[in-house]
Order: structure tokens, then C-alpha cells, then sequence
């Protein structure tokens, strides 16, 4: 009886271990599909014509570089269209549309192709070319532009993929690539439960954009972009794209001396006879730019006080001559100008045939006020202009503010195109600031310095020097100011009996004295700051100076400016 006592516990024993054995093998079953279904790998796919947002049947996605924008991109046969804006923006900012005359510009160094929309065909200095496709396509008040034409003058590849239709365009020209170790999913975002975009191979070459912990942001060769594991993907290394594209030449004159330009303000034709006397006393000038050219309505019409004795006067004491061309006639809507092809053309043969018959040595373009609205127009007009330019042997500089708010003034693009750019290193403080200040201190002129030689070649770049201050005055009635120039600035501080002291910050002689019941301040432009100035032009080893204007300089100055220039 009591052996079979035991062998009853015993199994009742048993049965209850079984049973919590069960109860956990359960428990630990149940905790793995839970932790599972919160950290395992999704196998969910994405949607792949929703992550290209293609939304129509001849719709294509489009990868550029890096990113996948939202553009308007269409495919026609074999052909792939991408939206005009797109091109312009993300691919070839050459590229020009003629929304007047509806038809496509495209400005090569020696002339500017013309391709009417819907046209196949167009002239070039080779004769007529044709092609086997619509270049210029118009939809729904889109223009698209055929990718292959595009292709042609742009170095950049171009792929094409099926389900879904995508392009894949790389204009990038270093990019850092790795070796996919072994085989493993992209997914929208890093994370093993982001949907799946693709999968990837072994051996595979993927274009790595960002590293992020455990997750990369790659694109596949087939453009998709997304993440992938770190761990199945080996070193990044950077390579330069192959490329077969042979990229024009836009040739430039650049003199084998630095560049001393003098503006000077001639308002009438009799004031050109004077320029004789107005040079007399300079030293270590090379070039004088007298403001004869102004737009005077949006046809492109100019008013010109362009004079040949002029020319030949200054010929004779050593100086090229760069004729100004400016857009201060207020009355004339510039954006109308220069929106229009027509006018752009008419502006060019007038300035071309007025140096051409004065014997004129270079245009230089003072264009001021252009606002975002203007600017593919505006660098578009310095294109074309550069064209004509280099047909005739005349160097070609263009004004630029100090960078900072201007970038749509495109210094790079005119750092290919022009022979010069010229830093207008002055109106740090204008007749309209709100505080008086110093119209080009030492830190306004470096960094106007610094950031155009991060778009413009040094060779390129001259800093425009001011030979004027502002003289401030604040009264009970607020802030104004007046422009004068060194002589004056002087007579100034010495009537007021006051002795300028040293201001480090900017690099000037500053002064400050009341009288009438005003406050008077002034940060002189003299040797001092000029020198200041003329150090670190030296040190970034620029392509020479400008002077804002000649007849605003007092006695010595042209001596200092020349040791620079010589040294």
C-alpha cells in the first residue's frame, strides 16, 4: 500500500512539472512572437509608384543625385521629359526658356542655340541639327525638355528602369561608394520595421549619402533611395564619376598685370573732354570705366555719351577703357528688359557697335536693384553679352554687391562666363541705413572677399575700394547722411576741431563732435584704411582693384594704391 502511495505522488509529481513546463514552454513561445512582432524584420514592401509619386500611366520617377523631388516628368516612347523648372533647378542651370517667344536658349561660348517648342530641329554654327524627337514638349502650360538633349550638354548620367519607369540622373561628380558585403534589404527609413523599397546583392556598389548608427543612407544603382543595415555594407570610399563629357571652353582674357580700374562719373558728352585733366596726377592706373551706357526704355534702346577722343586720350597716357553700363534710369522697368529676348539682343549690338566705333577695350556691367525675379534674365543677359564679347576681343567685367542676400546674382555662373567680377567692397552703411556706420569696414570687406572666391576664381575678382565716406549727422528729426569724398571728409573733421582717434574694429579713423544741437560722426576712408584694405586684397592675391570714383581721392592715394598693384 505504501509503495503505491509513492508511485502516485511521483505522478502527480510529474503531471504538475509537465504542466508548468507546458505553462512556460507557452509563456516563453507566446513572449518570442510578441518580441517578434515588436522587433523582427518587416517584409511589408512599399509602394513603389507612390515612393516616385507617380500617379499617371506615362508618369516616370525621377532620382537626381541624392534626392528624389517631387517634379512633373512624363515618358514618350523611348523618350523621358522632365519638367523645365526641374532641369533648371536640379540638373543644368543653362538652360533658358523664352516664355515670350516660347522657345528654349541655351548660350555656348560662341553662340546661344535657339530651340522653338515642339521643334525637333534648330540652327547652330554647324549647320542645321535635327533629332529624332520632340526637344521641347509643351502639356498643360509645362515645358518639358527631352532628357537626351538635355543630356548633351551636361556631363551627367543617365539610366532608365522599368516597373516602375524611372530615370535616373547623377550629375555629381565625387561621391562616396561601398561594396554591399552581403545580401540585405533598403528600406524607406533606417529601422527593421520601415517597409521595404529593394533588396541589394552581394557585390553590389551602392552610393553612400549618410551614415546613422546602425543604418546608412544609401542609393542603389537602380535609384532607390533609402537605408541599409551598416553591418552588410564594407567601407565607403570616395570615387570620381567617369565622365566622356566634353565641356566647353568659355575662354577669358586676363591680362598678365593687375587690374587698377577708376570709375569715373561722366554725366554729359562735354564732360568727357575733361578726362585729360581728371587723369592727371594718377599713378599705377591701368584702366578708367567712365558710366556712358544707361537702358533707357524696355526695348533695350540705350542712351550712350560714348566719345572716341575720349578713348584716344586715354590710349595715349596708358589706360584701357572699359565703358559702364548701367540701369539707374528709374522710369525703366529692368525685369521688362530683361525678361525679353528681343531687348537682351538690342542692348548687346547697340554696346557692341558703340565700342567697336569709339575703340572702347571692355564692357563693364553696373546692373543694381536685381531682385530674385529678375535674376535667370539678368545672368542670361551677361551670357549673351559674353558672347559677343569674346567675338570681339572685349574684356567683360560685371558689379556685384558684397555677397550676402545676392546670391541670385549667380557670381559663379559669372565667374565662367565673364572675364572679371568686381566686388563693389563699399555701402556696408547707405544713405537709407537705419544707424550710422562705416561704409566699408575691414571685416565687411573680408568677407566679401572670402565668400566670392568660394564661387569666382581669384584671377577673376577684383575688390572694389570706396574713396568716399559718409558724413552722419543725427538731430531731433532722425538719421541722415551725405556721401563725400576724402578732401572734404578732411575739411570736415578739421573744421569741427576735433582729432580722429584709431578705431581698431574697423580698421578707420573715426570721429564724433556735436554742434547745433546735432551729433556728428564719421569713419574716414584715408592711407590708414586703405592700406587696412589693400593687406588683405594682397593676401587673397586678387586679380587687382576698383575705385569708386576717381576725383574722390585726396593726395597720395594713387601712390599707395600702385604699391599694392606693383607689389
Amino acid at each position: 500500500m505504501e509503495m503505491r502511495r509513492r508511485i502516485r505522488k511521483r505522478r502527480k509529481r510529474r503531471k504538475r512539472i509537465l504542466v508548468l513546463l507546458l505553462l512556460l514552454l507557452i509563456l516563453a513561445v507566446a513572449a518570442g512572437i510578441v518580441l517578434w512582432i515588436r522587433y523582427g524584420p518587416s517584409k511589408e514592401k512599399a509602394d513603389k509608384n507612390e515612393y516616385f509619386g507617380i500617379n499617371a500611366t506615362n508618369q516616370v520617377g525621377m532620382t537626381i543625385d541624392n534626392q528624389i523631388p517631387e517634379v512633373k516628368s512624363m515618358k514618350e516612347g523611348s523618350q523621358i521629359y522632365l519638367d523645365f523648372d526641374s532641369v533648371h533647378d536640379y540638373v543644368n542651370q543653362r538652360f533658358y526658356w523664352d516664355s515670350n517667344e516660347n522657345k528654349l536658349l541655351y548660350t555656348l561660348p560662341d553662340q546661344t542655340l535657339s530651340i522653338p517648342a515642339r521643334a525637333s530641329e534648330f540652327s547652330s554654327g554647324n549647320g542645321t541639327q535635327v533629332r529624332d524627337y520632340e526637344i521641347v514638349k509643351m502639356e498643360n502650360d509645362t515645358v518639358y525638355l527631352a532628357l537626351d538633349f538635355v543630356k548633351e550638354f551636361t556631363d551627367m548620367t543617365l539610366d532608365v528602369y522599368e516597373n516602375p519607369d524611372r530615370a535616373v540622373v547623377v550629375t555629381n561628380k565625387d561621391e562616396n561608394h561601398a561594396q554591399v558585403k552581403k545580401n540585405t534589404e533598403v528600406r524607406i527609413l533606417g529601422g527593421v520595421k520601415s517597409p521595404v523599397l529593394t533588396e541589394i546583392k552581394k557585390s553590389d556598389d551602392v552610393v553612400v549619402i549618410e551614415e546613422a548608427g546602425d543604418w546608412v543612407k544609401v542609393r542603389t544603382s537602380d535609384g532607390y533611395i533609402g537605408y541599409a543595415k551598416a553591418d552588410a555594407l564594407g567601407k565607403a570610399e570616395a570615387q570620381v564619376r567617369k565622365s566622356e563629357y566634353d565641356e566647353p571652353e568659355y575662354t577669358s582674357i586676363h591680362k598678365d598685370y593687375k587690374i587698377n580700374l577708376a570709375w569715373h562719373q561722366v554725366t554729359s558728352q562735354a564732360a568727357n573732354a575733361n578726362i585729360a585733366s581728371v587723369i592727371e596726377g594718377t599713378s599705377g592706373l591701368t584702366t578708367i570705366s567712365p558710366t556712358w551706357f544707361s537702358i533707357q526704355d524696355t526695348s533695350g534702346n540705350l542712351s550712350s555719351l560714348a566719345d572716341s577722343d575720349y578713348v584716344n586720350t586715354a590710349h595715349q597716357a596708358g589706360l584701357e577703357v572699359w565703358g559702364l553700363i548701367d540701369n539707374f534710369t528709374n522710369q525703366v522697368d529692368t525685369l521688362a528688359v530683361l525678361s525679353n529676348t528681343q531687348s537682351r539682343a538690342n542692348m548687346i549690338s547697340q554696346l557692341i557697335t558703340q565700342a567697336l566705333n569709339t575703340g572702347l577695350d571692355g564692357i563693364n556691367v553696373d546692373f543694381e536693384q536685381i531682385t530674385e525675379e529678375m535674376s535667370d534674365h539678368y545672368i542670361q543677359f551677361v551670357r549673351e553679352l559674353s558672347v559677343e564679347c569674346r567675338k570681339n576681343g572685349l574684356v567683360l567685367s560685371v558689379d556685384n554687391y558684397v555677397p550676402g542676400f545676392t546670391s541670385h546674382y549667380n557670381r559663379e555662373e559669372q565667374g565662367v562666363v565673364a572675364d572679371y567680377v568686381i566686388i563693389m567692397g563699399y555701402d556696408e552703411h547707405f544713405a537709407g541705413s537705419e544707424e550710422a556706420g562705416s561704409v566699408a569696414s575691414i571685416d565687411f570687406v573680408k568677407e566679401g572677399i572670402t565668400e566670392t572666391l568660394k564661387e569666382v576664381p581669384k584671377e577673376k575678382v577684383i575688390n572694389g575700394l570706396p574713396l568716399f565716406t559718409r558724413l552722419w549727422i543725427e538731430s531731433s528729426e532722425g538719421l541722415t547722411s551725405q556721401a563725400i569724398g576724402m578732401p572734404d571728409a578732411e575739411k570736415a573733421v578739421s573744421g569741427a576741431g576735433v582729432t580722429p582717434t584709431w578705431d581698431e574694429t574697423t580698421q578707420q579713423n573715426y570721429a564724433e563732435w556735436n554742434a547745433d544741437g546735432n551729433t556728428y560722426k564719421i569713419w574716414l576712408e584715408d592711407e590708414s584704411s586703405l592700406e587696412a584694405k589693400l593687406k588683405v586684397m594682397k593676401e587673397y592675391d586678387l586679380a587687382g582693384a576698383a575705385e569708386w570714383k576717381i576725383g574722390f581721392e585726396k593726395d597720395g592715394i594713387w601712390e599707395l594704391i600702385a604699391q599694392y598693384i606693383k607689389g
